[in-house]
């Protein structure tokens, strides 16, 4: 009976044993696959969506960002592998949330200056862009910069149109110069008679007019020449370099065209 009983505590020490060490092949067979998952990055984008078509909000969810911009950055982030996490700001805030750390990436039609490259860093050109004058679709009396003495321009505040009423108003071209938040607003103040003209981005002002005929109308298209670009903080060459790979890419395989044809 001993003999029985000792065997019987032989097998099961052993039995237990294995199982140990079963357990702990399992755990570290669990701790290599762990290290071999490569996190994604996630990268904060800001953006004004109030400037269609590249960031609006979708009229059928309007929680939902759509436009050239998103599409576009969006297929830059699957060709580079990260993710994008959007975040609403007024355009004049922009680039100061950009530098105190609130977000990682500007992607709001963001026209390249000089001013704005001693603030941030600027991706390779996406778009070529321009300013445009627009009036009152029954305004017969602007018909060019030469008609503007003593005129009131409205703008979008921080925008380079707004720079360009600045410098006309510096010239004593104009009297006055009214700077709102969105388009809507802008064009709004051209109906209702509080100003005579309106300086934006081209693509921007010809998009309005296709979705709103017989509103305003664009009287000069010629006023400066100008280039959209992502916006990241001073510095940041590793983000850079993978805007600007990824925009690369997805213009080499067709998707960038297929982008502008959707929305233009």
């Amino acid at each position: 009976m001993k003999k029985i009983l000792n065997f019987l505590l032989v097998g099961i020490l052993i039995l237990g044993l294995v199982a140990v060490s079963g357990c702990t092949d399992s755990a570290q067979g669990s701790d290599t696959s762990d290290e071999t998952v490569e996190e994604v990055p996630t990268y904060i984008v800001g953006t004004e969506p109030y400037f269609p078509p590249f960031e609006y909000a979708d009229e059928n969810n309007s929680n939902e960002i759509i436009g050239f911009d998103v599409d576009l950055i969006n297929a830059i982030a699957e060709d580079q592998g990260f993710e994008i996490e959007w975040k609403d700001l007024e355009f004049d805030a922009l680039i100061p949330a950009l530098q105190s750390g609130q977000i990682d990436i500007i992607v709001s039609g963001m026209t390249i200056t000089e001013e704005r490259e001693e603030s941030v860093d600027f991706s390779d050109p996406y778009i070529n862009a321009g300013l445009a004058l627009a009036v009152a679709a029954d305004n017969e009396e602007i018909q060019g910069v030469d008609d503007l003495e003593g005129k009131v321009a409205v703008v979008q505040q921080g925008s380079t149109g707004a720079a360009k009423a600045d410098e006309f108003k510096e010239e004593g071209l104009i009297d006055e110069v009214i700077y709102l938040a969105h388009v809507s607003d802008i064009v709004l103040s051209i109906q209702n008679g509080r100003a005579d003209f309106m300086i934006n981005d081209l693509p921007v002002t010809k998009s309005y007019i296709s979705q709103n005929p017989g509103v305003i109308k664009i009287v000069d298209d010629q006023l400066q020449s100008e280039s959209y670009g992502f916006a990241v903080k001073s510095g940041n060459t590793e983000l850079l370099e993978k805007l600007n790979a990824g925009l690369e890419n997805v213009k080499a395989d067709g998707t960038y065209d297929e982008i502008m044809e959707k929305y233009f």
